[in-house]
């Protein structure tokens, strides 16, 4: 498998076990590649039908809000482009 594809389908870089405090610790390679330090802030997503956890970086998911916010324009032209072209074609069929 090309080192490409593993970032598509996810890696796994080993194992935690949780505390009697609810800590995890994340394993030092993944901390690394991820660049995550003590301190950052992650969100934590419910996965896989409640039987599994997704963390994300709060910084990486405000990155992609603040991505798709300032497109929203341009989204909301696109999304009104295909309404009435869809309500052309629907108008078209209606009369035939």
């Amino acid at each position: 498998m090309k080192r490409t594809d593993m970032h598509v389908i996810g890696r796994c870089f080993g194992t935690a076990v949780l505390g009697p405090r609810g800590q995890l610790v994340i394993p030092m390679e993944a901390r690394k590649e991820i660049g995550i330090d003590t301190g950052d802030k992650l969100l934590v997503f419910g996965h896989f039908g409640g039987r599994g956890l997704i963390f994300i970086k709060a910084e990486a998911a405000e990155e992609l809000l603040n991505i798709m916010s300032s497109r929203l324009d341009e989204i909301a032209k696109l999304v009104k482009k295909n309404k009435i072209a869809g309500a052309g074609i629907e108008g078209e069929s209606k009369l035939s």
